[in-house]
C-alpha cells in the first residue's frame, strides 16, 4: 500500500497539456462488424458482430479472449489474440449458434445460458462472469476453450435455474444478488459489484459452492441492508451504483457510477463497511452530481463513470457518459486533476467520437469497461458496438 495524499491539490487548467494514456495511433484491433456510421442500434447477430458490448477479457497476451456481447445474451470467444479487424469469433456461450439471441437463448436460465452479461474476469485458473438480468455470477473453474462450456458454480441463486433478483424476497442477504455488474478476482478474494442493491460483496477465499454467502460487505452496514448510498446523503462508505473495481497501487478502487465518482481506499479494506479515503470526481464525499454540476466536463469531473483498470502506474477510468478514458497517477488528492486522457482532444470535450459522424481508431462512445493485460487495453466501446484492443503509451510509464 502507497501513500495516496498530497496536501497541495492542483487546480484544473484545461488549457494544460495532458499524456496520451494509449497510443495516439489509435487501437490496433477493432472487433464488431458495425457500420462505420452507426451507432449502438441492435445488429443482427453473426460471429463477427457485436451490440453493446459491456465487458472482455484477454487472459494473456497471446490469448484466448472472451467478450460480454451483452445485447446479444452471449460470451463470444477467440482462440488467439485477434490480429485482423472484424475477425469472426471461434466460440460461443449462451446461444446455440452465432445467429440467435435472446435473453436465457429465449427460454429459461440454465448453466450456459446469459442475460445481459458485463463485468468478465480471470478468477484463479478460470472465468467469472457478472450475469446481470439473471442476478447471478457464473463461475468457469477452468478458463473455457470451446462452445457451450457449462459454468461450475452459480452465487447468487441457488441453482442454475433459477433468476429472480434477490431470489425472490424484497430484502437482501449474503447469498444474493440484484444486477451484479461488475467482478474482480484479487488474491484469492471475490470481489462483486452487487448494483442493484448498492453494495460490494467479498467472498474471502474463491467460492466452491453454489449459492455461497458473501463474507462481508462495503457500502452497507450489514448484509441484509440495499440503501441508497446506505439510506443516508452520500459518504465515504455509502455507494449509489458501484459498478466495476480495480487495485490499483496496492489500493482498492470502485467506479461509483451512480454518485460520479471514483472511491478509493487506503490498503484494502478487511471490514463491514469501512470508509473509503479519498474521491475522484468530486471536491468532497457528499457531492454526487455529474461533471460536479455542469455541463462540460473538466480534467476533475466524471460522468457515470462505469470502468476502471490498473496499466503501469495509471489509474484508468472509463468516464462513460462524457466517453473518454481519464488517467491519474502519483499521489491523489481529494478530487485531484487527471494528468491523462485518451478519445477526446481537450479536458472540457464530451462529444460521442469526438464531435465525428463517424467512429474512428482514436474515438469512444460510451465505453463502458476496461481491462489491461500486458501492454494491451480491452475496451468495451459499447455505444460503437464494438470492442478495442489498443496499446499502452509506454512513453507515460
Amino acid at each position: 500500500m502507497k501513500t495516496l495524499f498530497n496536501l497541495n491539490p492542483t487546480i484544473p487548467n484545461q488549457n494544460d497539456p495532458f499524456l496520451e494514456i494509449l497510443s495516439p495511433q489509435g487501437a490496433e484491433i477493432i472487433l464488431g462488424d458495425t457500420p462505420a456510421d452507426s451507432l449502438a442500434i441492435p445488429l443482427e447477430p453473426s460471429a463477427k458482430s457485436l451490440f453493446g458490448p459491456r465487458g472482455a477479457c484477454l487472459v494473456s497476451p497471446n490469448g484466448p479472449l472472451w467478450v460480454a456481447d451483452t445485447g446479444h445474451h452471449r460470451l463470444l470467444g477467440w482462440r488467439n489474440r485477434p490480429q485482423v479487424d472484424g475477425q469472426p469469433a471461434d466460440w460461443i456461450i449462451g446461444q446455440p449458434d452465432f445467429n440467435h439471441e435472446g435473453q436465457n437463448a429465449k427460454g429459461q436460465p440454465t448453466a450456459n445460458t446469459l442475460s445481459v452479461p458485463t463485468g468478465i474476469c480471470l478468477c484463479g485458473e478460470g472465468l467469472a462472469v457478472a450475469d446481470a438480468w439473471n442476478h447471478r455470477v457464473l463461475i468457469w473453474k477452468e478458463i473455457p476453450r470451446d462452445s457451450h462450456v457449462p459454468a461450475d458454480i452459480v452465487l447468487g441463486q441457488a441453482d442454475f435455474n433459477q433468476n429472480q433478483p434477490n431470489r425472490g424476497y424484497q430484502e437482501t442477504g449474503s447469498d444474493r444478488l440484484h444486477w451484479p455488474y461488475g467482478i474482480l478476482y484479487h488474491q484469492g478474494q471475490l470481489w462483486v459489484a452487487d448494483s442493484g442493491n448498492r453494495r460490494v460483496l467479498v467472498w474471502n477465499q474463491l467460492p466452491t459452492t453454489n449459492g455461497q454467502p458473501a463474507d462481508w460487505v462495503l457500502g452497507q452496514k450489514d448484509l441484509n441492508s440495499r440503501d441508497e448510498n446506505g439510506g443516508e446523503t452520500a459518504n465515504g462508505r455509502s455507494m449509489r451504483w458501484p459498478h466495476s473495481l480495480a487495485v490499483w497501487e496496492d489500493n482498492l478502487s470502485i467506479a461509483d457510477a451512480g454518485n460520479n465518482r471514483v472511491m478509493i481506499w487506503e490498503g484494502i479494506p478487511t471490514e463491514n463497511n469501512s470508509p473509503c479515503s479519498m474521491v475522484l470526481g468530486q471536491n468532497n464525499f457528499e457531492m454526487t452530481e455529474l461533471n460536479r454540476g455542469q455541463y462540460f466536463p473538466t480534467s476533475n469531473s466524471l460522468s457515470m463513470p462505469y470502468g476502471i483498470a490498473v496499466a503501469y502506474k495509471w489509474l484508468i477510468v472509463a468516464d462513460t457518459a462524457n466517453s473518454r478514458l481519464l488517467g491519474w497517477k502519483g499521489k491523489l488528492s481529494m478530487g485531484c486533476s487527471a494528468q491523462g486522457l485518451t478519445a477526446q482532444s481537450h479536458f472540457r470535450s464530451k462529444s460521442e467520437n469526438r464531435s465525428y459522424s463517424k467512429a474512428t481508431r482514436q474515438s469512444l462512445c460510451w465505453p463502458y469497461g476496461i481491462q489491461i493485460c500486458g501492454n494491451t487495453a480491452v475496451i468495451a466501446d459499447s455505444g460503437n458496438n464494438r470492442v478495442l484492443l489498443w496499446s499502452v503509451n509506454n512513453n507515460n510509464e
